[in-house]
């Protein structure tokens, strides 16, 4: 009897091991490739139209594409109409995170973790293919209704570390541009995933709650979308992610 018992509890004891181990191996993996591009830097556009492929191609497969636009270039003859001085102080703080400096055009990150020259496909797919075979370590559940000016998310996180923060990216999907100076004088540039806005929640006091989100004037349902993710601020690591 003390043999079957034993047999009974160890047998107990692996099925338990083996479902927990499945249910972590069954948390999908997520890539999110964040884009510094800029309409004034002629190395970009094979970036733009790079991530433009990457986002169409993985559209199925979670991967998430954000671009953007940063102002330093502004100043070298021609202003970018989506750039913002806000992407700008983003790259810095991953040059941070990552301790490289200095800060370039077209630089894409992958997860918080890793950069990547922008037009170098091969590293980027072979990026993107190691992060989607790790789970995510964070459950995030998104809901948006759409308001006047702005959208209101209502959000739920779980497994955040400490100083962890929710960002809400307002993302046009597509647009082209006439660029008549500069670097890129005499082009039309496409882009792709554009951030037209990015909103912070501190998630250290409320884990769930309701976020009330700026929108662009040219904003509608078809053309643009939020994506939604959390970042460890110690680290810059990316958590989880969701679209709405």
């Amino acid at each position: 009897m003390k043999k079957i018992k034993i047999l009974s509890g160890f047998v107990m004891l692996f099925f338990l091991i083996g479902n927990s181990v499945f249910s972590q191996n069954n948390s999908k993996g997520f890539a999110l490739l964040e884009l510094y591009t800029s309409e004034g830097c002629s190395s970009c556009p094979p970036a733009d139209e790079l991530l433009g492929k990457i986002q169409n191609e993985y559209r199925d497969k979670n991967v998430y594409v954000l671009a953007y636009h940063v102002d330093y270039w502004d100043k070298q003859g021609w202003k970018d109409i989506f750039s913002n001085a806000d992407f700008t102080k983003r790259q810095y703080d991953y040059a941070q995170f990552l301790g490289k400096e200095p800060i370039y055009t077209p630089q894409v990150i992958i997860n918080g973790k890793t950069d990547y020259i922008g037009s170098q496909e091969t590293s980027l797919r072979n990026g993107i293919k190691s992060v989607l075979s790790k789970p995510g370590s964070v459950s995030l559940n998104l809901e948006a209704n759409q308001n006047e000016n702005s959208i209101s998310v209502n959000y739920n996180v779980e497994g955040t570390s400490k100083n962890s923060r929710l960002l809400l990216a307002v993302v046009q999907k597509e647009a082209k541009s006439n660029v008549k100076r500069g670097e890129n004088a005499n082009r039309v540039l496409s882009h792709y995933q554009i951030v037209r806005n990015l909103q912070s929640v501190d998630l250290n006091k409320n884990k769930k709650g309701t976020a009330s989100v700026r929108l662009p004037k040219n904003y509608n349902a078809q053309d643009f979308e939020i994506i939604g993710f959390v970042q460890d601020m110690n680290s810059g690591t990316i958590l989880g992610i969701k679209r709405v």
